[in-house]
């Protein structure tokens, strides 16, 4: 099978795997350039509500295809961290879900991702270190904004790797589970996140972001939406409220 994302939808929720298993699922300069339109055109589906992010089989990705650095390294990081900041712009809550090595590309891409679920004996790197790369800023920003600057510093000075649980405690992954346990899992919490209001998660995610900005914005979005008055409705009911809002596609 040649390198490339595959997607598929069910159940309001897009999944997008990783395919390169001769390589351990390493990111192509291909595969780079592929992510951001088909997260554009995940996000302008209304029918998908929250997108998960893995890898096909036991490896969840092992970074950049190596080969793709010989010609242009500033090229190919280029393409890496934009494809990262499509998956952090993704308007719905994304998942990533996590076994094996998640290494320097796929770690960058975890890390985009709003949450975080792996596998035991899953093994986390940020290794440009070990290529002579100088580690792009917003990148950095991003991994220090979840595990702190002193362990961000500890996996970009070392590039060593960590285990699961380590992850865990870092605030690296949000969950660990069992062998066996991990799809499961996923489809439980992505069934909760499709069921919720995606005004909320769309104001929530902006502002997590640091888009503190937009305050009158999402007030306005809230008050045309209808969404509030049918959460209280539906609580008060005792019924699964029927929240209508949803992301507007692009023009």
């Amino acid at each position: 099978m040649d390198p490339q994302l595959s997607h598929e939808i069910a159940d309001s929720v897009a999944t997008v795997i990783i395919r390169n298993p001769a390589k351990r699922n390493a990111m192509t300069a291909a595969m780079w350039r592929a992510l951001p339109p088909l997260l554009d055109e995940l996000a302008g589906d209304p029918t998908v509500r929250a997108l998960v992010l893995t890898g096909e089989g036991a490896t969840f990705c092992a970074g950049a295809d190596i080969s793709t650095l010989q010609g242009s390294p500033a090229e190919a990081q280029g393409l890496a961290v934009a494809a990262e900041e499509a998956l952090a712009a993704f308007p719905k809550p994304t998942l990533a879900a996590v076994r094996g090595h998640c290494v320097g590309g796929g770690a960058q891409l975890a890390a985009a991702c709003d949450l975080r679920l792996v596998e035991e004996g899953a093994l986390f790197g940020v290794t440009p270190a070990k290529l002579g790369i100088v580690y792009a800023a917003s990148s950095t920003r991003r991994l220090v904004s979840l595990v702190g600057p002193s362990t961000a510093k500890y996996l970009l000075f070392t590039a060593e790797l960590i285990d699961a649980g380590r992850a865990l405690r870092t605030g690296l992954v949000d969950e660990v589970l069992p062998e066996g346990e991990l799809d499961k899992r996923v489809a439980e919490l992505t069934r909760i996140l499709a069921s919720r209001s995606q005004l909320t998660q769309a104001a929530a995610k902006e502002f997590a972001n640091g888009r503190t900005d937009r305050d009158a914005h999402w007030t306005e979005q809230a008050r045309g939406s209808g969404d509030t008055a049918e959460g209280v409705a539906a609580f008060l009911e005792r019924r699964r409220p029927r929240f209508t809002w949803s992301v507007p596609t692009a023009e």
